[in-house]
């Protein structure tokens, strides 16, 4: 299939998938927010959005979750019914379901996003709506954002060791770990993210592209 099929066959699905947006929204509540990724576009991959979970719009770019399914490729799996919590402190349950076209290409996803903050705290009072009580200090957060630039400064302070405290205190094998780590998220997948996490770091872009070349070819078997 050429580029161009290509590209018309995931503008076809994804114009498709626009009213389902609406549509589990209307269903749902509002409580409940749907959003549709095209993952041709990270730094702003939201093309459609209905209801107010998360805060996103139309132009967002995605999540470190989005970018963990992008670094998957055409392996990528669905991530279905996982527990965040945003920054704000919703906790958040959600399905990440990857969109493939006739051939199996992952381009996108249909995210949907349920803010059970409220039912987390009936749950934890009675011990009885849903199972066991969600463990919210233990429930991990992510970082949603208008812009991939948060997404990737989050992604570098959460996986730079606290332990080791900066950059300077890491010895090589940390920071081909550190490069690698970010690798395996999707980060790099962004334009210019090499630049950025240089900046974050306080080394050269240089420097960023010589770890990053490192880390991949010592990749461990």
């Amino acid at each position: 299939m050429g580029s161009g099929s290509r590209d018309a066959e995931w503008d076809a699905i994804l114009a498709a998938l626009k009213p389902v947006v609406d549509g589990l929204v209307a269903t749902f509540g509002p409580v409940c927010e749907v959003v549709l990724h095209d993952y041709r576009h990270p730094e702003h991959s939201v093309v459609a959005v209905a209801g107010d979970v998360t805060g996103r719009e139309v132009g967002s770019a995605m999540s470190e979750i989005g970018l963990r399914v992008l670094a998957g490729g055409d392996e990528a799996a669905d991530d279905l019914n996982y527990v965040t919590r945003t920054v704000g402190g919703k906790l958040v349950k959600s399905s990440t379901m990857v969109l493939r076209d006739s051939g199996g290409t992952v381009f996108g996803a249909l995210c949907v996003n349920v803010d059970i903050t409220e039912v987390a705290k009936v749950q934890n009072l009675l011990g009885a709506l849903a199972g066991p009580a969600v463990p919210v200090a233990q429930t991990p957060v992510t970082t949603f954002e208008h812009g991939i630039d948060s997404v990737v400064d989050v992604l570098v302070d959460t996986h730079l060791p606290a332990r080791e405290g900066t950059w300077s205190d890491l010895d090589r094998p940390r920071r081909l770990a550190l490069f690698r780590s970010l690798d395996a998220r999707g980060v790099f997948a962004v334009r210019h993210s090499v630049e950025q996490v240089a900046s974050r770091l306080g080394i050269s872009r240089a420097s960023a592209y010589s770890y990053l070349s490192q880390a991949r070819a010592e990749e461990p078997r």
